[in-house]
């Protein structure tokens, strides 16, 4: 019966600092890692985890116990995608060693988390936890405060959100509104927790890959984005330095707001869109119909909440005194709305039409494909 001692580093500690590649079978590769991470970080726990289990395999080795050695790493987002990780590769650990028992070695009560899922597994006969020495001198606790705070996985979670508060209150004091510090801190904050929980790190990153490779590529839709980033928030401070705060009431300066603010969004977006269709013709060499309808999209939300939300600010005006119903039935608001409802038309016949066509070159040319 052969029984496997198993190290488990759950935020993929081995991974990110030796660039070795999980799972780690045999005695010596698990000391090439532990040599790796030694030379690495000679701090980390994981470092005596993994010296731990080196040393119950020689001890059972040396008993004449048939045993094995693995270790198998997570994923520094711990959490689901980590286990997942952490089960798949004790799945195959366990078809190449042929183990029918474990030794869990562990270096934190977060590394037990696992615990569930190896039992579901494998028969687990013993649970080894290390747990480091530490000295009861102040000095080394500070030391070893400092060296947790340089950790990449301690720096995300506990060191980005104050960095961001310290950025953003010092930003708003040079400009000279401390009083609006506070709910700027609140609002990057709140931003911040959003993409903790929703888990959107990835997502953010891939697209600062991007914006990154298309600076390097020449990609135009990154230019085209970051202009229509730049009109979208001067038309923002516009439309805010615009509302009279004084004068009128909330929902009316709200209805100014949104009206100063329809055809920066249609400028912005057009943009957007004919960079991104660009991009598609040149990289991939195919017409961009699908963004065909967009563009009359845009054009006929413009004019058609512009139309709304003039006519409804106009019909406030005098709020609560008196309602006037005139505005909607003035040429404007009339000729703005029939203007939106044509370009949508043109741009759904269209579209579809354009669709058509395309869909029909396409199995043509599969046909052609196929006779060949």
């Amino acid at each position: 019966m052969t029984t496997l001692v198993l190290n488990v580093d759950r935020d993929n500690d081995f991974g990110r600092k030796t660039k070795i590649k999980s799972p780690i079978i045999g005695i010596e590769n698990n000391l090439l890692a532990a040599q790796g991470l030694g030379e690495s970080d000679p701090e980390d726990s994981d470092l005596n985890a993994i010296f731990s289990a080196i040393s119950v395999y020689k001890t059972l080795l040396a008993q004449g116990k048939d045993v094995e050695i693995a270790t198998i790493c997570g994923d520094i987002n711990v959490g689901i995608k980590s286990d997942e990780i952490l089960a798949k590769q004790l799945e195959e650990v366990i078809k190449i060693t042929k183990a029918e028992d474990v030794i869990l070695i562990t270096d934190g009560a977060e590394d037990e988390y696992i615990l569930p899922i190896v039992q579901s597994r494998i028969k687990i006969t013993s649970i080894h936890r290390v747990s480091v020495k530490q000295s009861k001198h102040l000095e080394d606790t500070y030391y070893r405060i400092l060296k947790i705070l340089d950790d990449e996985k301690v720096q995300k979670q506990f060191i980005l959100p104050i960095a961001l508060v310290l950025i953003v209150w010092a930003f708003f004091v040079l400009l000279g509104m401390t009083s609006s510090g506070l709910g700027a801190i609140l609002l990057t904050l709140g931003i911040y927790l959003l993409i903790r929980v929703f888990r959107w790190e990835r997502n953010i990153s891939r697209l600062i890959g991007e914006i990154k490779s298309g600076f390097l590529t020449g990609k135009l839709s990154i230019y085209t984005g970051v202009i229509a980033a730049v009109i979208l928030i001067a038309n923002i401070f516009l439309a805010y330095t615009d509302a009279d705060f004084e004068t009128y009431q909330n929902f009316l300066i709200i209805l100014k707001f949104l009206r100063d603010m329809i055809w920066g969004i249609v400028v912005s977006g057009l943009l957007v869109i004919f960079g991104r269709a660009v991009d598609l013709y040149v990289k991939d060499k195919k017409a961009p119909w699908n963004y065909w309808i967009m563009p009359f999209s845009l054009f006929a939300f413009g004019f058609i909440s512009s139309a709304i939300f003039s006519s409804l600010y106009k019909a406030f005006i005098n709020w609560p005194e008196e309602f006037e119903i005139q505005p909607f039935f003035h040429f404007s608001f009339i000729g703005n709305i029939i203007t939106g409802i044509m370009i949508i038309i043109v741009g759904i016949v269209t579209y579809h039409y354009i669709k058509e066509i395309y869909q029909n070159e396409k199995k043509e040319l599969e046909l052609e494909q196929q006779i060949i």
